[in-house]
């Protein structure tokens, strides 16, 4: 396994929460096996879902291309609001 190295530690939660929040725009059911059927978007917003629980659960169950959309929408976001912060 890969081991995760974060430049800045303190945007664990938000780059958490934004994964969740892309995968439920996507449809990719991040989330959904383990803690039930809820609505990532908003279950972290009104607190019925932590953070850290969320970190935990197991994905194997989803293909490739499922991951590597959400990874890439998370990518073209950071990048896009990077650009937006220097222009």
């Amino acid at each position: 396994m890969a081991k995760r190295r974060q430049i800045v530690p303190e945007c664990a939660n938000a780059l958490n929460q934004m994964k969740f929040e892309i995968a439920s725009e996507l449809g990719v059911p991040f989330g959904h096996s383990a803690t039930g059927d809820f609505d990532s978007e908003f279950a972290g917003e009104l607190g019925s879902i932590s953070g850290a629980s969320m970190g935990k659960q197991y994905y194997g169950d989803l293909s490739s291309r499922q991951a590597g959309s959400v990874g890439g929408e998370i990518t073209k976001r950071l990048v896009r609001q990077a650009q937006q912060t220097i222009v």
